[in-house]
């Protein structure tokens, strides 16, 4: 090749990796996304300091990152606590959680209503460690006061709950718990802090699968827990080891989502009334589910501790599995999707699906029927979405018909 001719030069790989890196980007309006795994130092002596903690500063991503830093801090603003660690996942959160506070022969008290993979975590791997998981009924008060001892170091429930939305008396709990020295902490998935503040009601630690209505979008996995500074400082300690870590993507995407995190509970809330309303009116419903309907056994204890009811219901229908699986198979617009809090609702059969991993009696005792079906509400239109809702039903009633006339003419038949 020839280098004299005004048309060739040799490629820059320098200027590849370096031009622009010095470029200022205080002045955007937008969060920057801190896409890097490690950073810079101003010097060996710089490095050494961040290093062993005695100046502040980002050493690599797995430990703390910018993006991500932000994302933890308004959280912890949200919550009302004075600090916020960020995980991978909701279930790394609940992962983190255990491991920081929990040691060989304590014990964990913890609701049998909570979500069924946390269920399914607690009972399949904390007893390898020498840690008792001991299950109560969300509501029952004596129950917690029997089971919480001198050896119970962490108290975890979650309320509502998932898919049945029973209540728990947070600030009752919160005092069993802290009689006996015990910590609590409480996952508010369900209700974010727009409709729960559950430090307020006496709660050590609030934890959000974050990919849920904090998103609400369905696109991203993190998990998220707040409280004292001293308490997340030892969620950082497991963070930095086992490498549990918020994505700066997903954190970056977390980020925007807060900014229209209360108008989307408002309205998906709003919505869910109306719906469970509704339900609760239909030939093939034999229960709704829902805090906000007046005849829910704890709608006043919901309404003393909750700002809102959230997006989410369940109902019961006649027909058990088999009319269930018809009714959702028979959506148009609703999609058939295992997450909630979308803008989209979303339908799923829990005994099926999220909770399949347990035993019958277990799913029976944590009130999870085979007729249950459990809909995230979205931000679709009311009347679009009652009318998919009942067109499903009519489907379901018509089957039901065809079924019967058909068993009518065999038997004159025969």
């Amino acid at each position: 090749m020839d280098h004299d001719t005004p048309h060739s030069r040799d490629f820059d790989a320098s200027a590849a990796l370096h031009v622009g890196r010095g470029e200022d980007f205080s002045d955007t309006f937008c969060e920057p996304l801190a896409m890097t795994s490690a950073y810079t130092f101003a010097s060996a002596r710089d490095a050494w300091e961040k290093f062993t903690g005695q100046q502040p500063g980002n050493v690599y991503s797995r430990f703390t990152n910018p993006t991500v830093r932000a994302f933890e801090r308004r959280i912890a603003s949200l919550e009302g606590a004075e600090d916020a660690a960020a995980f991978a996942s909701g279930m790394g959160a609940i992962a983190g959680l255990c491991q920081a506070l929990l040691s060989q022969g304590e014990n964990i008290v913890c609701s049998r209503d909570v979500f069924g993979t946390t269920l399914s975590a607690l009972r399949n791997y904390m007893g390898r460690f020498g840690v008792e998981v001991r299950l109560v009924e969300l509501t029952d008060l004596d129950a917690w006061q029997r089971n919480i001892d001198s050896r119970t170091r962490l108290v975890l429930l979650e309320s509502p709950s998932n898919p049945v939305l029973k209540i728990a008396d947070i600030g009752e709990i919160s005092r069993i718990a802290h009689a006996k020295g015990a910590l609590l902490a409480v996952d508010n998935t369900m209700l974010t802090p727009v409709f729960q503040s559950p430090h307020c009601l006496g709660a050590d630690m609030v934890v959000h699968s974050a990919g849920k209505y904090i998103d609400g979008q369905g696109r991203a996995l993190a998990g998220v827990v707040t409280g004292s500074a001293a308490l997340v400082s030892e969620l950082r300690g497991v963070l930095r080891t086992l490498g549990i870590s918020c994505s700066p993507f997903n954190a970056w995407l977390l980020l925007k989502s807060l900014e229209t995190l209360e108008v989307r509970m408002q309205r998906v809330a709003s919505s869910a009334l109306e719906l469970a309303q509704w339900l609760r009116e239909q030939a093939l419903v034999e229960a709704v589910y829902y805090s906000g309907l007046t005849e829910h056994p704890q709608h006043a204890l919901a309404c003393r501790q909750q700002r809102g009811h959230g997006g989410l219901l369940s109902f019961r229908m006649s027909g058990g599995q088999a009319a269930a699986w018809q009714w959702i198979d028979a959506l148009q617009l609703v999609a058939r999707c295992t997450n909630i809090g979308d803008t989209r609702s979303m339908v799923t059969h829990p005994a099926t699906t999220t909770h399949c991993r347990l035993t019958w009696e277990e799913r029976q005792s944590a009130g999870i029927p085979d007729g249950l079906v459990r809909l995230s509400v979205g931000l679709e239109r009311l009347d679009d979405l009652r009318c998919d809702l009942a067109r499903a039903f009519a489907e379901v009633e018509h089957g039901r018909r065809h079924s019967s006339l058909s068993a009518l003419y065999r038997g004159l038949a025969s």
